[in-house]
């Protein structure tokens, strides 16, 4: 496949990126902010936080912690610090959109740091990437974990494993006909030799393939255990071979996830082992007990959209539905009036639940939360098509960084108190990449990856929309700054 432009896209985002952070230095202390640790104790009040370099040092009541000498001080006063916040499943590649693959084939990686910028200006210093283009992701995390940009800590899987390139069967639900040569050369990039081909091998073949793709690099895996859409939802790959895949992937010490949109799919995902499941809610039945304590026995990180299940996603599903019940109860009535009637049909009565089944996904979510499952912040925060090819504007609540903010307060609007809401936006979120020594809380020897609020979360969770800084593994960042490199995104 010959493809200069694409292929070297990431090169060219390396030498022309614009922002030149210096790696973080020095010791600072954050004084007099009220401390959400992130574990879930009570707040501290009139805090100090010491940084050195990009760790925590010390952290504590001013009374017993010292400002060293020499430190720069950011006065935290009437403030409030939480752990930087971590959403487990982001999209900042370009994935799907021939108009955007045939316009800024040239500009890949530059696209995707501008949208895991657009994170970081939110609070969001930790994302992982369950989608997306492998190259251009892997160019992005190098680039911020090396400091020559800045950004949020990133972790990316590339393709889902199993599934084909934005124009396939098992991603859109349409068989891929008529295709142009771009359409399949972006497949083909998207996949990098793990796309539907896997699902027919055998198990020592699959195991082979597992090993060959994570060579190139990615950070977790992330497999179809179903198809994505349409129904009915398919099985992707057989019991045996997701322990295959599994196996493959922790004999590496990596995360293994899976995306199983059915009850029977979920369970042979489960007991395959995988340490996450993304929008296990998303089911067109009731959760039942027997996978709850699935979940909950195998401590699987259920990563959970919340945010389109909640705020106006959910307000609007409820006014609508109310429309077209009211609609439907009227053309019974006048049917029975006239003295017609029939049995309403298979398809009928789907397209009467409305909306594939969001108060499904919203009562599931809510029996998880209930239940006491290991929950994360997972949003599918898109770039979508760029702003000159949309008719209409994409929802703010699957934006990059404010959808991630959407999906902390819907937590809230499903069950969760605040502190809760903040413990699985944070902690939870180092625990889906087994990373919780290293970052999600605020304690000593952690990296310093804080969000600064001007108001108290825990009174009203909205407040964590209200930032006055964020400091990503010790470098203090003004969030206004961001993003610093603009491609489809008015600053």
């Amino acid at each position: 496949m010959h493809m200069p432009r694409a292929l070297c896209a990431c090169l060219t985002f390396l030498l022309a990126a614009s922002a030149q952070p210096q790696a973080a230095s020095g010791t600072t202390a954050l004084v007099g902010a009220t401390v959400i640790d992130g574990t879930g104790a009570a707040a501290i009040a009139d805090a100090v936080i010491v940084i050195r370099g990009n760790k925590i040092a010390a952290v504590g009541p001013r009374a017993d912690v010292q400002v060293p000498n020499g430190a720069r001080v950011i006065d935290g006063a009437g403030k409030f610090v939480t752990p930087g916040f971590v959403d487990t499943n982001v999209h900042v590649s370009i994935y799907s959109g021939l108009e955007n693959f045939a316009r800024y084939q040239d500009r890949f990686a530059d696209v995707a740091i501008e949208a895991a910028q657009l994170h970081l200006k939110h609070g969001v210093t930790t994302i992982r990437d369950s989608y997306g283009m492998l190259s251009a992701l892997k160019a992005t995390r190098d680039a911020i974990a090396s400091g020559r940009v800045i950004g949020p800590r990133l972790y990316f899987a590339g393709n889902i494993v199993g599934w084909g390139g934005p124009w396939s069967l098992t991603f859109t639900g349409r068989p891929p006909e008529n295709l142009s040569l771009l359409q399949e050369q972006m497949n083909d990039l998207i996949t990098e030799g793990g796309g539907e081909e896997l699902v027919h091998m055998e198990p020592e073949s699959l195991r082979v393939a597992i090993n060959a793709y994570l060579d190139k690099g990615v950070d977790f895996l992330k497999y179809g255990g179903t198809s994505h859409f349409g129904g009915p939802i398919q099985i992707g790959f057989s019991e045996r071979a997701q322990q295959v895949i599994v196996e493959a992937v922790h004999k590496r010490n990596k995360i293994a996830e899976t995306h199983s949109t059915t009850a029977e799919g979920l369970r042979m995902s489960i007991l395959a082992g995988v340490d996450l499941v993304q929008h296990p809610e998303v089911l067109d039945i009731p959760m039942s007990d027997e996978l709850t304590d699935l979940l909950i026995e195998h401590k699987v990180v259920c990563a959970i959209l919340a945010n389109t299940i909640t705020g106006a996603p959910w307000t609007t599903y409820v006014r609508q539905k109310q429309r077209d019940d009211s609609t439907r109860r009227a053309r019974e009535d006048s049917s029975k009036a006239l003295g017609w009637q029939r049995e309403r049909t298979s398809a009928e009565r789907l397209r009467d639940r409305g909306n594939f089944g969001m108060e499904m996904r919203r009562r599931n979510a809510e029996k998880l939360i209930k239940r006491g499952c290991i929950v994360s912040i997972a949003t599918d925060n898109y770039l979508g098509l760029a702003p000159e090819f949309r008719r209409d504007p994409k929802p703010k609540w699957q934006d990059a960084g404010s959808g991630s903010l959407s999906a902390i307060e819907g937590l809230v609007e499903l069950g969760m108190t605040p502190m809760q809401a903040i413990v699985a936006a944070t902690k939870n979120g180092a625990i889906a990449s087994h990373a919780l020594a290293d970052y999600g809380t605020i304690e000593v020897g952690k990296a310093a990856d804080l969000a600064l609020l001007d108001a108290d979360p825990l009174a009203d969770i909205k407040n964590i929309r209200k930032l006055s800084l964020v400091i990503a593994n010790g470098v203090v960042v003004d969030p206004s700054t961001l993003p610093t490199k603009p491609v489809w995104s008015k600053r």
